[in-house]
């Protein structure tokens, strides 16, 4: 009974064993199915996504193209337009070399025609004299001769009388020939110098940087040129850009706060702004400087700190292209050495020569002649009336008053007209831009003016609420009317009203 039993436990033993596994058998094969399945529908997914990614790729390849097509449409039409303007500049050359050669053989027919009339002339005069010595019966020597001796005889006791006044004033005259032999010796102190340019060059890093100053469509570069005035050639020049403007000043703030740009190396419109407000104070600190060194240099002392930093913004003006400072400086010199020979006020002298081209500093700001400017400054800042007279004088618009404005007019002279101090034609140029400037900045509702492109230019920018879209409009044309009415150029002049509005709130 006991072996039945086990017998039959050990059957159902392994009839359950069996069956287990025929049922892990039957799960597994339903599990693989439905992996199979779930493998697949991962395989569509994917292939979906891959022609999805596929389709994206060719969209965004063909809208690179076109904006590639774009560009190059553009460069092309930039390139196209610089080669229109340098055909029109190489006509413009050529006529006006054309010109000059007219000029110089109508001069070589008038010298020609001036010798001709020279040469009839001194035939005539022979001519004459032959004629007299015939009918007087005697040469022009022996006529001479009797001439002398004919007044001597007449005027013997008015002569013996200009003798002695002569003898008594003659170690007086031989005292003052002296001294002017002397002034003239001092005028000799001369050396030449370069005229000033009105163009900067700047020296990069590497050729890269040409891509960053100009920026995206040209934004860096026109931003820079609003906010400063000047205009920035890029060309293919290697490892230079040129910073061109009449305005010295702007010239200098330009190259500061571009230097600052490059060597910061983040280039946009509104650090462009930044930097430059930066390069403006970085000048104004130079022409303190400036105005004290000269000050410090010629030994002239107890001048107020504001005329000093008048004097100082000499140092970035021109005069028919000469320096103004250094030629003030060099003039205080000239008037030391000059005053001390002659006996004058030295320290007046010299004062009065380091000043008396401060009207030049503000002859844009403030209307009138710079020596009128200048007496005006001066008296505002209690300089010694003895210096406003020596200065006042040095192109006789006032009389000379003491020795020490005769002194400052001589040094004026001798400093200016010394050969290669100064340039008529470039002090011209400077002048009529100055003027196109200054008769913008006449109109109403004008915040600032900058005359570009060597004149041919004005950028014009208006106060928004004053001046309104349609008002620019006329506001153009006025300024246009106004330039063809009272000034004289050469070529036309482009009229470019900027009108800009702006926002500011801050995020605190």
């Amino acid at each position: 009974m006991t072996l039945k039993v086990i017998l039959f436990l050990a059957g159902s033993g392994l009839a359950g064993i069996v069956l287990g596994y025929f049922l892990r058998v039957i799960v597994a094969l339903g599990k693989k199915g439905s992996i199979e399945l779930e493998i697949k529908g991962m395989m569509l997914e994917a292939e979906g996504k891959a022609k999805k990614i596929v389709i994206d790729a060719e969209a965004k390849s063909v809208e690179i193209m076109k904006e590639v097509k774009e560009e190059t449409r553009k460069k092309d039409e930039q390139f196209k337009a610089t080669e229109d303007r340098l055909i029109k500049k190489e006509g413009l050359l050529d006529k006006r070399q054309t010109d000059l050669d007219k000029e110089v053989e109508n001069v070589k027919a008038k010298v020609a025609e001036v010798n001709e009339v020279k040469a009839r002339a001194d035939k005539l005069e022979a001519d004459k004299s032959a004629e007299l010595a015939a009918v007087a019966k005697m040469t022009e020597e022996e006529a001479k001769t009797s001439l002398v001796a004919d007044l001597e005889k007449k005027y013997a006791d008015d002569l013996v009388g200009r003798m002695k006044k002569l003898e008594e004033t003659g170690e007086e005259k031989l005292k003052h020939v002296a001294k002017e032999i002397l002034i003239t010796s001092i005028q000799r102190l001369s050396t030449s110098v370069a005229a000033d340019t009105m163009s900067t060059i700047l020296t990069l890093p590497s050729d890269e940087m040409k891509g960053k100053i100009i920026g995206k469509e040209g934004k860096n570069i026109k931003a820079f040129e609003r906010v400063t005035g000047v205009e920035v050639i890029v060309d293919d020049s290697p490892g230079i850009i040129t910073i061109s403007s009449f305005d010295p000043i702007r010239r200098q703030v330009a190259r500061i706060a571009l230097e600052n740009l490059l060597l910061d190396g983040r280039i946009q419109p509104a650090k462009i702004e930044k930097v430059v407000e930066k390069a403006q104070a970085d000048i104004n600190k130079i022409i303190k400087e400036k105005g004290e060194q000269a000050a410090h240099e010629c030994g002239v002392v107890n001048l107020d700190p504001r005329v000093l930093a008048i004097l100082g913004r000499l140092h970035f003006r021109t005069s028919y292209g000469q320096n103004v400072l250094q030629h003030s400086i060099e003039m205080a010199y000239i008037s030391r050495m000059i005053a001390e020979e002659t006996g004058a006020n030295v320290q007046v002298a010299v004062a009065g020569a380091l000043v008396h081209d401060i009207g030049k500093a503000l002859t844009h700001e403030v209307a009138g002649t710079h020596v009128e400017i200048g007496r005006r400054i001066l008296q505002k800042f209690g300089v010694s009336e003895d210096i406003i007279k020596a200065m006042q004088s040095h192109h006789e618009e006032y009389p000379y008053e003491t020795l020490e404005s005769v002194i400052v007019k001589v040094a004026d002279t001798i400093s200016g007209g010394r050969p290669g101090a100064r340039s008529d034609s470039v002090e011209s140029y400077i002048k009529r831009l100055g003027d196109l400037e200054a008769l913008t900045n006449s109109f109403s509702g004008v915040e600032k003016s900058y005359a570009l492109e060597a004149g041919r230019e004005i950028r014009v920018f208006v106060t928004p609420e004053k001046v309104s879209d349609i008002e620019a409009h006329k506001l153009a044309r006025d300024i246009a009317d106004k330039i063809e009415a009272d000034l004289k150029y050469p070529g036309e002049i482009k009229v470019t009203i900027i009108r800009e509005t702006r926002v500011i709130e801050y995020a605190r």
